[in-house]
């Protein structure tokens, strides 16, 4: 489905998709000064984060962010996310920051967290998909940061991968991707987080976590106690990358199981968790911790689509810290 064939946005912008894009020649460098040039002349690059790989455009550029729709086949409906190598930055994309935001800005910036307020006019619709509110990470990222500390201004970006696809963890999964659909990829090493950002919504009284990342409800209500993890209707508008459409799916199906005797390999199958298992698979993950199976999750499905499996067996985790997070990917990546 293309980008402007679904839109339930007031605004009504509609993504029109360039089919010449391997016409783009992509560079690729390691210096963050040159991929920020592109960055200022109008350009879309993609740069490494602690979390995942992201596809970046000024935010202020509508021309250059429905770049980012089209490179990716984005359904317009779908909001970004602005980054910020200054703080003084956040004051350029939002209109009113209540005091559950700087509280959360004052704990976790620069870090694996986004928060969701007032968008300020200078930010174009078609960055908020038509909503009033614009989400605001820092990355911690030591290059991330030197990277937009050259560009000047905030960027927005998304997961530098094709949409649906499981997010990218190294610049060698973006180029699978993103090669000739983009101008640059700054590269960097693999990820550290391996899965996308922790999204709190704070436009309302009770702060809202939207998505689920490295940043768990435990770490969150220490700093405002009154938050809430968000269970609404999946028809509203989309306040959060992540909360509509299908997410993080490798070609293979995807199954959740239990523990590892659940999963028996038949076919050409893999399986990733936290336990060992006796059953034959053509490929096989076993994990430390949590946050081992979170770092690898992304990779190990793009693996397995080059190796050409057809199931998945995926071991649950207790929902407890990045648990959350990472059932929160395995569910959607397991959705028909």
């Amino acid at each position: 489905m293309k980008a402007c064939d679904r839109l339930d946005v007031d605004f009504r912008v509609c993504v029109r998709l360039n089919t010449d894009f391997h016409s783009m020649k992509t560079l690729l460098t390691t210096d963050p000064d040159q991929a920020a040039e592109f960055i200022r002349g109008g350009g879309i690059v993609a740069f490494p984060t602690e979390t995942v790989y992201g596809l970046g455009a000024n935010v202020f550029d509508e021309r250059a962010v429905r770049k980012i729709f089209e490179a990716k086949e984005r359904p317009a409906d779908n909001p970004l996310i602005a980054h910020v190598g200054d703080r003084s930055q956040i004051a350029e994309l939002s209109r009113e920051i209540n005091d559950a935001a700087h509280r959360l800005i004052d704990a976790f910036f620069p870090g694996p967290l986004t928060v969701v307020v007032k968008r300020s006019a200078r930010v174009p619709l078609i960055a908020t998909a038509g909503l009033e509110t614009i989400g605001i990470r820092m990355p911690r990222h030591e290059l991330a940061r030197r990277f937009l500390a050259a560009c000047g201004t905030p960027v927005v970006a998304p997961s530098a991968n094709i949409s649906g696809r499981p997010s990218p963890t190294t610049w060698q999964a973006v180029y699978e991707d993103l090669d000739g659909r983009v101008d640059c990829i700054l590269q960097g090493e693999a990820t550290e987080i391996g899965l996308e950002s922790t999204v709190v919504d704070c436009t309302n009284e009770v702060p809202l976590v939207l998505r689920p990342g490295a940043v768990g409800i435990e770490e969150i209500r220490r700093i405002v106690p009154n938050a809430a993890v968000f269970a609404g209707n999946a028809e509203q508008a989309a306040v959060s990358p992540g909360m509509r459409h299908k997410h993080y799916s490798p070609r293979a199906k995807v199954v959740i199981v239990r523990n590892a005797s659940e999963a028996v390999g038949h076919g050409r199958s893999a399986f990733i968790g936290l336990e060992a298992t006796s059953a034959h698979f053509d490929r096989v993950e076993v994990c430390a911790s949590p946050n081992a199976y979170a770092h690898r999750l992304f990779a190990f499905f793009r693996e397995c689509d080059s190796d050409k499996i057809d199931v998945i067996y995926c071991q649950e985790v207790e929902e407890m810290g990045i648990g959350r997070a990472l059932m929160d990917r395995l569910r959607r990546a397991a959705e028909a």
